[in-house]
């Protein structure tokens, strides 16, 4: 039952000990004020959850109709898809995906794990060494790509300079070649992340407990079986998760190849991205498009669902211990 105290408010007594102590019963304003953060929030939360879900959910809809320039609510089941690996470019462009996306993992796991252990010696002008290799990061996918167009091209770059300095016989013309052209990106995307994926390691090396490593030095391990066999292994939860951010970035490639490359010569460079862009909007096939943009999706779930159940793994055994 509600009483009015000595000041007029409803609310209730409540026995403390030997104490009754007067609870006052929320009003109208306190409660629109501890739930204004809610209130707040709400609208940019729905437009979040309405913008990249609810597209997903209408993308995977349209691969199930015959939409061509408009979208259309004829279902045609899985037509879509059936064009879709009948497709040779598509064909291509998922092949170049884990030629790629295989390289750019392992090539920029293991510069990024090599330049931390490197900054890992605490040597000197540390912080402006690493703010040098974290820079590539800042620069945005077109600059990349359009800076190493320059640089790779016979004409303007690498090629063209060293035949300046009468060095005739040097020819490096891989981004004009269709079976080289590919690994021109895997090398642009490497110098690219590289300084990212070090500062991560670089975090990880830090954190490992000291005390393991100057037992291994008392035993008179080598640095090299120290990093192998202990620190590494140490940081096996950051391992996997760049390898995830590194798998992502790969699967959505789009403006560094088409700064790059354009997807060419031909389509000897296309990806994923880049088709279901040229097919959806040069095109106008939009179900098709949708279509390769669901398999992108199954795709990277692929990789996600696992690392997730991986993660509540871990959470689980941590907290049985």
């Amino acid at each position: 039952m509600d009483f009015k105290n000595n000041t007029g408010r409803l609310g209730s007594y409540e026995r403390m000990g030997e104490r009754e102590v007067f609870r006052p019963k929320p009003s109208l304003k306190d409660i629109l004020q501890s739930y204004m953060p809610q209130f707040v929030m709400a609208p940019s939360v729905f437009a979040a959850l309405f913008f990249t879900y609810g597209f997903v959910l209408y993308t995977f809809y349209l691969s199930f109709t015959k939409s061509s320039m408009f979208p259309s609510h004829d279902l045609v089941g899985l037509v879509s898809y059936s064009k879709l690996w009948a497709n040779f470019r598509w064909k291509i462009s998922f092949n170049n995906f884990f030629i790629f996306g295989f390289l750019y993992v392992v090539f920029t796991t293991f510069v990024g794990l090599f330049l931390a252990i490197l900054m890992d010696q605490r040597i000197r002008a540390e912080s402006f060494f690493r703010s040098i290799l974290l820079y590539p990061m800042a620069i945005s996918f077109v600059v990349t790509g359009t800076v190493w167009r320059w640089l790779l091209n016979p004409q303007t770059g690498f090629e063209r300079m060293a035949h300046d300095w009468g060095w005739l016989g040097f020819h490096f013309d891989w981004i004009v070649k269709q079976d080289l052209a590919i690994y021109t990106v895997v090398f642009a995307g490497v110098w690219q992340a590289s300084g990212f994926v070090m500062v991560l390691f670089l975090a990880g090396l830090r954190s490992v407990d000291s005390n393991l490593i100057k037992a291994a030095q008392i035993d008179g391990a080598p640095i090299w079986m120290i990093y192998w066999r202990i620190i590494i292994p140490s940081i096996s939860p950051i391992v996997l998760a760049v390898l995830v951010i590194l798998i992502q970035n790969a699967l959505k490639t789009f403006e560094l190849v088409e700064a790059l490359t354009s997807g060419g010569p031909g389509v000897a460079t296309s990806m994923p991205a880049i088709f279901v862009f040229d097919v959806m909007y040069g095109r106008g096939q939009l179900g098709q498009g949708a279509a390769g943009a669901v398999m992108m999706l199954v795709l990277l779930l692929a990789f996600l669902v696992p690392y997730y159940f991986y993660l509540r793994f871990l959470k689980a055994k941590g907290s049985e211990q």
